[in-house]
């Protein structure tokens, strides 16, 4: 399994939601599970196996988090040399049709694509990572391929 790249920032928040659903969460979901067995039968209590289905994906997201912790690496948040690190919103041309798109380098935790938040795992993060304003890069992808892209600004946060 790969590790993942994480920032202290996101450890220590990975941390704190394991802790929330192990004792806050998991408590009140067991008693739902209990208040609803209650009820009555079992094969028609709808109320019991909505319990029962919110406390599986508690305990799922739980071993999912732990998972992640366990096989991760701590990086710095910033990238040496100046280049493009992490929270930076890159504005980028791509070179094949001149459209001109911003993303911002995130690690796996802060995810979006909805809002142009990218991995810096992802290919796109991976070739913008460390560069600087006014570079050519080469983007490969997975299946082999690849496309260009110049880098027209970085905003460091």
């Amino acid at each position: 399994m790969k590790a993942h790249q994480l920032t202290q920032k996101d450890i220590d928040k990975i941390k704190a939601e394991i802790e929330y659903r192990k004792l806050e969460l998991r408590p009140e979901l067991i008693e739902a599970v209990k208040v609803a067995r209650e009820q009555g039968d079992l094969s028609e209590n709808f109320e019991y196996y909505a319990a029962k289905r919110e406390k599986n994906k508690n305990e799922s997201r739980i071993r999912s988090l732990e998972r992640m912790l366990k096989f991760s690496v701590v990086i710095e948040e910033t990238s040496s040399g100046g280049g493009a690190g992490i929270g930076d919103k890159i504005k980028i041309r791509f070179d094949a049709d001149g459209l001109t798109d911003e993303y911002t380098l995130v690690t796996t935790v802060g995810t979006d694509t909805l809002n142009n938040c990218i991995s810096i795992e992802s290919p796109l993060g991976r070739a913008l990572r460390g560069r600087k304003a006014g570079e050519k890069v080469n983007v490969k992808l997975e299946d082999g391929s690849s496309f260009g892209v110049t880098i027209i600004d970085i905003e460091q946060i």
